[in-house]
């Protein structure tokens, strides 16, 4: 695997903890690497709000309701558009919200770094091709191969991280 960008950004009204950022490029290069993902890669991940991803749920899904992530694969069985002056396979978009994935936490008694490290990988694995809408052996490989990158990264369900502010 080559170079790695992991373009991330923050829209509407959101506190984003220390450390986020870093966990996040790591969650795509654990994923990339799981993967044995060939080539350099470019994802942009934008972290947010309930109000601003609802919107986007609106929009793209026809959804009027918030969502904890949403995913917005630019390729197609393993065929991506390419940054011409990169190199890089571009492979697609992430959107957090913030706020979902606090509640998250709360509700599933686990860190927000482990919230946001878990929808991070579950959309980069997303972004190349797995799906668990239909359920069955393709929700639990996809489940597995969350885990264990999870696992991997030190970010198990009973891990806790500092929760300072960036």
């Amino acid at each position: 695997m080559d170079k790695v960008k992991a373009i991330i950004s923050k829209t509407g009204d959101v506190n984003v903890p220390a450390g986020v950022r870093m966990l996040i490029r790591r969650c795509c290069i654990a994923v990339l690497t799981m993967e044995e993902f060939e080539g350099g890669a470019e994802i942009s991940v934008t972290l947010t709000n309930d109000s601003e991803i609802k919107k986007l749920n609106r929009q793209f899904r026809n959804i009027d309701s918030s969502t904890d992530v949403l995913s917005f694969p630019m390729g197609e069985n393993g065929i991506y558009d390419i940054n011409v002056a990169t190199g890089a396979k571009i492979l697609g978009d992430i959107v957090i919200s913030v706020d979902h994935a606090v509640s998250q936490a709360e509700e599933y008694g686990h860190s927000l770094q482990r919230e946001i490290g878990f929808l991070t990988v579950h959309s980069m694995l997303h972004l190349l091709g797995y799906d668990h809408v239909a359920g069955g052996i393709e929700e639990v490989h996809m489940r597995e191969k969350e885990e264990t990158v999870l696992t991997k990264l030190g970010l198990k369900r009973d891990s806790s991280y500092y929760l300072g502010e960036e």
